[in-house]
């Protein structure tokens, strides 16, 4: 696997973060707002993504709409360095090719998995403190346990503190079927759709090729995570007792049996616009920049 590839995928989806962050701390508190409780029967303090902008920027100020952005970026520059360098390198050495020497989504799937499991689990810590900063809000809005963090750092320190390494890594492995499903449809999409659009000749052009075979994956994916990245939430979000335990899930099952009985199908899939909102842009970026850069290397880099 090239150590560049590696770099330049993380460069790539740290590019995106700046612009979608806000959309993330949206789409964070609507999957938050109303846990464990039938529709209806709750206040909504974000009534919609337009609202919530405007709640999050009138009662947080406007940088409240960028809060949890340095754990973001670092979760993004370790997620994305192993998904697309995984994903690259299946892709030049054929790993991703049939018999017949085109793209098959079935393996593009398990190589979009792949990464996006190794990728989840090394940068865990970083999403579970971006999801509880994300979530601190003015007391009139806030929803969800509010966690008591200052800053990233001051997080890092409050949770090894208490729960040593293991509480940064609490969720991990509950957060793998959102990274597995969520990858793996985005990458096999993406590898699939642009050969399909230059092999029928509709877009041929290298930058507009990989700008719509990204937004088309970012749909893809937003419909597949949005369950799982309902739960993963809940459970980062969480407070824990004493010994690192959930207070209200015990792990991914848990949560989905609870959210189920609780808010209905409707509560798996809260905060989905706001969702589709940040990943499809977010994936045509990312996408979209990792080829740029990868081109740019094969242009001027060492031959």
């Amino acid at each position: 696997m090239a150590t560049s590839d590696f770099v330049l995928g993380g460069l790539a989806s740290v590019g995106a973060t700046f612009f979608t962050n806000p959309i993330e701390v949206i789409k964070t508190r609507i999957q938050l707002q109303g846990e464990l409780a039938a529709r209806g029967t709750y206040v909504e303090p974000y009534k919609g993504i337009a609202n919530a902008f405007y709640t999050v920027a009138k009662n947080d100020g406007l940088l409240g709409l960028q809060k949890g952005l340095s754990p973001a970026l670092y979760f993004q520059f370790i997620i994305n360095s192993f998904r697309l360098s995984i994903y690259s390198e299946a892709m030049e050495r054929g790993w991703m090719h049939n018999q017949q020497g085109e793209v098959s989504y079935g393996l593009g799937l398990m190589w979009g998995a792949i990464g996006g499991v190794v990728g989840s689990y090394c940068s865990s810590p970083f999403f579970l403190i971006k999801t509880q900063l994300q979530s601190q809000a003015a007391k009139q809005i806030a929803v969800g346990f509010q966690h008591s963090h200052t800053s990233m750092s001051d997080a890092l320190r409050q949770i090894y503190n208490k729960n040593g390494i293991a509480g940064l890594w609490r969720g991990s492995v509950a957060a793998l079927p959102r990274a597995a499903l969520g990858s793996g449809a985005q990458i096999a999409t993406f590898g699939k759709t642009k050969a399909m659009l230059v092999h029928y000749d509709l877009v041929t052009q290298p930058t507009f090729n990989s700008f719509t075979a990204g937004l088309i994956a970012g749909s893809i994916m937003s419909v597949a995570i949005t369950p799982p990245d309902v739960i993963t939430t809940r459970l980062y979000n969480q407070g824990v007792d004493a010994e690192g335990r959930g207070l209200l899930y015990r792990g991914w099952v848990d949560c989905f049996v609870k959210i189920l009985r609780s808010e209905g199908v409707y509560g798996m899939y809260k905060g989905f616009w706001a969702n589709y909102l940040r990943i499809a842009p977010h994936s045509t970026l990312v996408l979209l920049f990792f080829d740029e850069l990868i081109a740019l290397r094969n242009k001027y880099g060492p031959k």
